[in-house]
């Protein structure tokens, strides 16, 4: 009897990097120092999340990343797009409200 398991998307540091250039080796390797708690002169820092939500898998000495909960992750740390952007005024506009007040 033979056993299917599903495509593993677990990769090396190496492996995700060369699969998605948008993270290189040394930006993998800084999520993954930080993802555990850690103290400082200051006290305690939390992790980042990527061990909780799964993201991270240690198996002795290997470290693997975890696709699909690794993106789940990134997309959790995105920041809204501010509903209203402020508008830079131009010189003009300034100038204008002056002459007027000048008036």
């Amino acid at each position: 009897m033979t056993e299917t398991t599903p495509q593993s998307s677990l990769r090396t540091v190496q492996q995700f990097s060369e699969r998605h250039p948008a993270w290189t080796e040394a930006a993998l390797r800084n999520l993954i120092f930080k993802a555990e708690a850690r103290e400082s002169s200051r006290g305690t820092i939390p992790g980042n999340g990527l061990i909780e939500c799964g993201a991270i898998v240690r198996i002795g000495r290997k470290v693997l990343i975890d696709e699909a909960p690794f993106f789940a992750w990134v997309r959790a740390q995105g920041q809204p797009a501010h509903p209203n952007p402020p508008t830079a005024k131009s010189s003009r506009n300034k100038s204008a409200s002056n002459a007027a007040r000048a008036a």
